[in-house]
């Protein structure tokens, strides 16, 4: 059965995506319903916002996205920046820009995506905007969060010998992408009765498809008496994600490839595309794991920390960064991640 949305209209629509829903976070006063949500917050936290753009065509390709996973990782990508402050996701908006080839079931599945990721982080949707689109489905999620004043990290406080460290591992997203792409390719034009072939390949379509934010890992450095110098989370890739943080702290680094973690399933996948595998993990992005820093009066700390491997330090400015390969030899850092304003940028679905 499929449901026009235009026999609901724009506030009805409203009402039906947002019916039941409960506010669960003391900071969230009044959401969904007047011309503003209401928020407070105690003078020992600092607000925290960010917003993320999805573009239906650019940031997604709908043939092989389904629109539950859409939804999750559309807040979860926000959520992912709250964390990158080394903050907590407290409250959400939602808004979206819809064709007329969508349905109300359309939007319910969209929905219940975001619903379950603010579920899973304790989020709040507390308000949004819909409106109609010519050329497709576009997102934009900004998400409202807190840190106790003075626990904030930025990108700019790398110091000479702090550790670099990254949480979990690189380049299965992005690996993910191109299986996904391989089999939208190869079933074009062949009927819909046609399976494409995911076998053994669950972990890099989950990273992929279904990302996390990691605020385990937040609290594991909190628990752990860890505050990091700087941090930032991997969504354009490490090295593009590692020159920010460089760029901003006036710093050099060297980080080491035997470190970088990889997972079995990505080493197989880049082999089997003939990818080299260290490229794809230092410029696949969308893993949204955590690149940081930290004091090396911490070392022994966080080379005990479960989820968390120790990749690289930091180093003078005037040494510039570079990447020390197996060999020992020293290649200079590039940011090769996805930027999707570049005129020349081909990879054009999903790689954010």
């Amino acid at each position: 059965m499929r449901t026009e949305i235009a026999t609901l209209g724009e506030f009805g629509l409203i009402r039906h995506l947002t019916e039941g829903m409960e506010l669960t976070n003391e900071s969230s006063r009044y959401g969904v319903g007047d011309d503003a949500a209401v928020l407070h917050y105690s003078q020992d936290k600092e607000v925290l916002v960010t917003t993320d753009l999805l573009m239906e065509g650019v940031h997604f390709d709908l043939t092989y996205v389904p629109l539950k996973h859409l939804g999750y990782k559309s807040a979860i990508v926000n959520f992912s920046d709250i964390c990158a402050m080394n903050g907590t996701p407290k409250q959400i908006t939602v808004s979206l820009a819809i064709s007329k080839r969508f349905s109300v079931e359309d939007m319910e599945a969209l929905y219940a995506g975001i619903r379950l990721a603010c579920e899973e982080y304790g989020v709040d949707i507390v308000g949004g905007d819909t409106t109609s689109s010519y050329t497709g489905l576009a997102i934009s999620i900004t998400c409202i969060g807190e840190a106790e004043k003075g626990k904030i990290v930025y990108r700019n406080g790398a110091k000479e010998t702090d550790l670099i460290c990254v949480s979990g591992d690189l380049g299965a997203a992005y690996m993910g992408l191109q299986l996904l792409e391989r089999e939208k390719a190869a079933l074009q034009g062949k009927g819909d009765d046609l399976q494409p072939d995911f076998a053994g390949k669950e972990y890099l379509l989950e990273r992929q498809l279904k990302p996390e934010a990691r605020m385990d890992i937040i609290k594991k450095l909190a628990q752990a008496g860890i505050r990091p110098t700087a941090m930032m989370d991997i969504s354009d890739g490490l090295s593009s994600e590692l020159l920010h943080i460089c760029t901003q702290s006036k710093v050099g680094c060297r980080i080491y490839e035997e470190h970088i973690p990889i997972d079995y399933q990505t080493a197989v996948m880049a082999e089997e595309f003939n990818m080299n595998l260290t490229t794809c993990a230092l410029n696949g992005g969308e893993d949204y794991e955590l690149l940081f820093t930290v004091p090396i009066a911490d070392h022994e700390k966080v080379s005990e920390m479960e989820g968390v491997r120790l990749i690289g330090h930091i180093t003078k400015p005037e040494l510039g960064c570079a990447l020390i390969t197996r060999d020992g030899q020293e290649f200079e850092l590039k940011a090769q991640g996805w930027n999707p304003l570049k005129e020349d940028s081909t990879s054009s679905v999903n790689d954010k």
